[in-house]
């Protein structure tokens, strides 16, 4: 299989399956004596692991994390660092009817018809089990930026059709609710919808908003990979993501010129934008101020209410899919998106150091 690793210099490959033996990934190209350990990448992991509320899978994975290489007395090694997470609670049983049916909303039918085979065990490699990989990976990347000053934070703005207010606007309460939104009245809203879906047996979808913080001006290259580009496909990798915006996105379409335009101003010597339309990226490269992104996430596709569908063998029938699913994927996404920003901003950084001679010289002299 094509496709499993992402990244130039700073290059991730993610490996396994949702009722594998286990799930994992290698970073390479994170440079040597950048301070890591575990628990620095548990954190992460311990903000995407399913069970955490009624809104989640109640799959009991701990999905905790093992480094296997590229670690030494506490520093990277510059060597591949290799980190694996043991699959505990499989209940591949709960898959037995999928077998010969394909699922609405899943790459059932596209992975079948592409490889002639499928592991019909909740996905398999096509399952949002999968992200565990990428946030080990994202957790190192997030410890390298921020030894750089730069920091990366995502949060959720929407679930349904309930959006934050901005006024409202709190990191704090973030870390509050079990949704990961910075706003309390709407993340008691968002959880009164939810529990109607789940009465429902139906599902919720929503936006995941993220912000880079302290970028230098520069990264990114200005045709094919321009940073908002690879930003873009970063994001989309994560499956049931359906839309990315970078600032303004397609409220830009709407706009004018005098108003879309970020004006720039002097402050103390440094050249400042009065306002961010652009999302913090001029040209396919940023531009010192922050970078914002935003992913529109779509409905759960595992529902138990039937379900129009298709045997293996052509006939027409009808699925109602059980088993341990989140009502909505957006809480646990939200570390995701925040992981794929991360190794993004961590790799075209690096990529960036070769773009000027004089720099290069200043480097090696």
């Amino acid at each position: 299989m094509a496709g499993s690793g992402f990244g130039t210099i700073f290059r991730v490959t993610t490996w396994g399956e949702s009722h594998g033996k286990a799930i994992g990934a290698v970073v390479d190209g994170c440079p040597a004596g950048l301070s890591l350990c575990e628990e620095d990448i548990q954190v992460y992991l311990d903000r995407r692991k399913p069970g955490q509320s009624r809104y989640t899978t109640a799959r009991a994975e701990g999905d905790r994390v093992e480094i296997l290489s590229g670690v030494f007395e506490g520093k990277t090694t510059g060597t591949p660092i290799s980190m694996i997470i043991w699959n505990k609670d499989q209940r591949s049983k709960d898959y037995g009817n999928l077998m010969e049916v394909y699922r609405p909303g899943h790459a059932d039918y596209t992975f079948d018809l592409k490889y002639g085979f499928r592991d019909y065990r909740g996905g398999g490699r096509s399952s949002g089990r999968e992200t565990a990989g990428r946030v080990a990976a994202g957790a190192v990347a997030s410890k390298f930026l921020e030894s750089l000053g730069i920091r990366v934070r995502a949060y959720t703005s929407a679930i349904g059709d309930v959006s934050i207010d901005r006024s409202r606007f709190s990191w704090e309460e973030m870390e509050k609710n079990r949704l990961y939104m910075p706003d309390k009245e709407a993340a008691e809203r968002a959880e009164k919808l939810l529990d109607k879906r789940m009465s429902e047996t139906d599902s919720a979808g929503g936006i995941v908003e993220c912000v880079i913080m302290g970028m230098p001006v520069g990264v990114g290259e200005p045709v094919f990979e321009k940073l908002d580009a690879c930003l873009a496909k970063a994001v989309m990798s994560i499956g049931a993501v359906k839309g990315v915006e970078i600032g303004d996105g397609f409220l830009a379409a709407a706009s004018r010129g005098s108003k879309n335009n970020d004006g720039f101003y002097m402050d103390h010597g440094e050249v400042k934008k009065r306002t961010n339309h652009s999302g913090g990226i001029l040209g396919g490269m940023s531009d010192g101020s922050e970078i914002r992104i935003r992913a529109a996430f779509k409905p759960t596709p595992s529902i138990a209410s039937p379900q129009q569908t298709v045997t293996r063998s052509g006939e027409d029938t009808q699925i109602a899919i059980t088993g341990r699913h989140d009502p909505v994927i957006v809480p646990r996404a939200v570390v995701v998106v925040e992981s794929m920003a991360a190794l993004t901003a961590a790799d075209l950084l690096l990529q960036s150091m070769t773009s000027r001679l004089d720099r290069i010289q200043k480097f090696f002299s």
